[in-house]
């Protein structure tokens, strides 16, 4: 790592020298992960640092914002070791994720660090910024809990490991996971093939997850059984679940009158998760969104719970975060305002009328 911190012709950054001393309950191969793979995935996410590490003491050497983030991970890497659980080059990341989220607390970052919703299949599902851990929670603790926010936040995701893990220790009795079929109208019996061949281009993303989490054997044993169920929302008319986790996806393309009608279908001892991205509305028209105003209608309501992801919390390529920003800017406008920049060409159409 001697490279990062060559300085920059023409400027030379202040070098700063930081210890840390390891438990001397803990070794330092828990600290460090297999084969220092820790260790290795901390200096590619801090490039402007340098680590050595002597029996259990860490020196780290870099710029001072560097240093500052390099000792983050490594605390955060010392108390998640503290809790018994293997460090991994995942755990580096997310501890980086962390730093600087004026959302943290200390007693935060352990929980986010240490917490696993569902291990299955030799992985284990894990929140990976605070905003999802505080999805998380608001999942446990409401009975009907809407997640809101951009793509890659795992919105979906978290809510399908939730469902599983419920289901696997028998605090429900099935999962049903559903979602809006916008782009064909809802109107499925005008496509051709089966139900099952109409509906699976929409419900894809549902059952993708599935197959992450269970025996991909299982599923259409389970499906079968009626112990998972996936269907577009229209098919949700006119029932009462039951003991059961569902799951609402894609609620941004969902009308007030087709929100009302899911959430009414709310049974005793369910959990509802209901998901969305209010900027991604694709009803036709000028059909309102009921994901855009259900907060105006619900907000206040004791056990259901609003729970807003954000740009911090997208966990897929770190391109994924810069491109939500980035359109997140462009629609608010120079101005400040999200019609903003439509306004040039408004002024220009409206100063030819004038001069004609």
């Amino acid at each position: 790592m001697a490279d990062a911190l060559t300085p920059t012709p023409g400027r030379t950054p202040e070098v700063h020298e930081r210890k840390l001393a390891i438990p001397d309950h803990l070794s330092p191969f828990q600290v460090l992960g297999e084969n220092d793979q820790a260790l290795a995935a901390l200096e590619d996410a801090v490039p402007d640092t340098d680590v050595h590490v002597r029996g259990h003491e860490v020196t780290l050497r870099g710029t001072d914002d560097a240093l500052r983030r390099s000792e983050h991970i490594m605390r955060s890497l010392i108390e998640l070791a503290g809790t018994g659980q293997a460090v991994t080059a995942e755990a580096v990341q997310r501890a980086a994720n962390l730093y600087g989220d004026d959302r943290a607390s200390d007693q935060k970052l352990d929980q986010v660090l240490s917490r696993t919703v569902l291990s299955s299949r030799g992985r284990s599902i894990r929140p990976k910024t605070l905003g999802q851990q505080k999805y998380i929670d608001a999942v446990e603790s409401s009975t009907v809990t809407f997640g809101i926010g951009p793509a890659g936040t795992g919105k979906t995701y978290l809510a399908v490991a939730m469902a599983v893990q419920q289901l696997l220790s028998k605090q429900v009795n099935r999962i049903i996971l559903t979602r809006p079929a916008v782009e064909a109208g809802e109107r499925l019996g005008f496509l051709p093939g089966s139900l099952n061949e109409k509906i699976d281009p929409y419900l894809r993303p549902l059952s993708d997850a599935l197959h992450d989490m269970l025996d991909p054997e299982s599923i259409p044993r389970l499906m079968g059984a009626g112990t998972i169920e996936v269907a577009p929302l229209a098919y949700m008319r006119g029932r009462t679940l039951n003991d059961a986790f569902i799951i609402l996806d894609e609620a941004q393309n969902t009308t007030p009158e087709q929100m009302k009608m899911f959430l009414t279908r709310l049974g005793f001892n369910s959990t509802m998760v209901v998901t969305g991205d209010v900027t991604q509305v694709d009803l036709p028209g000028s059909q309102k969104s009921g994901l855009q105003v259900v907060e105006q209608v619900l907000g206040g309501i004791d056990d259901i719970s609003f729970c807003r992801l954000s740009a911090r919390d997208v966990v897929r390529h770190r391109l994924v975060s810069d491109i939500v920003e980035a359109y997140g800017r462009w629609e608010i406008g120079p101005g400040g305002n999200r019609d903003a920049r439509h306004r040039p060409a408004t002024r220009h159409h409206e100063q030819r009328e004038s001069s004609s």
